[in-house]
């Protein structure tokens, strides 16, 4: 989340003025992540989500995004749910970019996230993937494989910038992953970026799901190798063996991992790693003026991509060839 447009007091009052909210109360920007531009709403009927999407989400996606969302929620899932305005549309246009009302979701993420919330966290995936495997829409991964090329591509020339060395040790690793990704694991809808400020809890209780905007079609092993990289390591970037066991076990006790799946989830993570190392990094030196959000620091997952390098085999993760 993040606000790259502001919205004036006039055009926001018009746009709320096509939905059954009441007068708006308040309107105030969500200054954490790097996509869309998000504000708290609060009306006469009580706090929303409002966002608007910026040029790097696609307008032909939204209806897949938006369509997840309530397909999820008609199951219990806890994630935000579209509000349709009076005419029953959902997606509109405010300040020139598609822009839609969800609902809101009560809770704090995880500051300091703990083994509990981890296994939280892998029940609560299991829970979505079981929970979207009959939605009919479908989304390919534009940021697989071939995604990362591109990335790489774009970014090879200047990587050195951010650290000496960097361009050609990205590139090493595609090498590495191309021919051995996998393709025949297990696949269906994925969130694909499952952090600790896209969950919510209150206290251990995990109370929703947010920011569905990458979520595509693909391996369903992978985003749980997402959410080890994104929940498991710690501030000075030791990965953390038990908060992977916890969340590995509570995956496990919705949807039970086969043993190809837990074969591959250091391949996984490494992907995960140089995914998440890439877009970081081209965001990074290309970081759009009058932004009110920091673009991240990539190097924090070539510290995690090169802890996935030297492991030796699941057992690392806290589990076995089993599954």
């Amino acid at each position: 989340m993040a606000v790259y447009t502001e919205v004036t007091d006039e055009d926001l009052d018009a746009f709320v003025a096509d939905y059954d909210l009441g007068s708006v109360l308040s309107c105030k920007g969500i200054a954490e992540g790097v996509e869309n531009s998000n504000f708290l709403l609060v009306t006469e009927r009580g706090p929303h989500i409002l966002t608007l999407y910026e040029k790097r989400t696609k307008r032909e996606d939204l209806p897949f995004f938006l369509g997840l969302l309530e397909h999820l929620s008609t199951r219990g899932i806890a994630c935000p749910l579209p509000v349709a305005a009076r005419d029953g549309v959902a997606l509109r246009e405010l300040c020139g970019r598609p822009a839609v009302i969800v609902t809101f979701l009560s809770g704090q993420w995880p500051r300091r996230a703990q083994p509990v919330h981890c296994a939280e966290v892998g029940a609560a995936l299991a829970r979505v993937h079981l929970a979207a495997a009959d939605f009919t829409l479908t989304r390919p991964n534009a940021l697989g494989l071939a995604g990362w090329r591109e990335l790489y591509a774009k970014c090879r020339h200047r990587a050195d910038e951010v650290r000496p060395g960097l361009s050609a040790e990205l590139g090493a690793e595609l090498e590495h992953l191309g021919p051995r990704w996998p393709a025949d694991l297990p696949a269906g809808v994925i969130h694909a970026d499952l952090f600790p400020d896209n969950v919510f809890f209150r206290g251990e209780e995990l109370t929703g799901l947010i920011d569905f905007y990458f979520a595509c079609n693909d391996a369903l092993a992978y985003d749980l190798a997402i959410g080890l990289n994104a929940w498991c390591f710690e501030a000075d970037g030791a990965f953390n063996a038990t908060k992977a066991r916890a969340m590995l076990t509570g995956y496990r006790k919705v949807r039970p991992l086969s043993a190809r799946e837990v074969a591959a989830l250091p391949l996984l993570c490494r992907g995960s790693a140089i995914r998440f190392l890439l877009t970081r990094l081209y965001d990074w030196l290309n970081h759009p003026e009058g932004a009110f959000v920091r673009p991240k620091d990539p190097l924090e997952y070539r510290r995690k991509l090169r802890f996935h390098q030297g492991v030796r085999g699941p057992g690392d993760y806290g589990l076995d060839m089993e599954g």
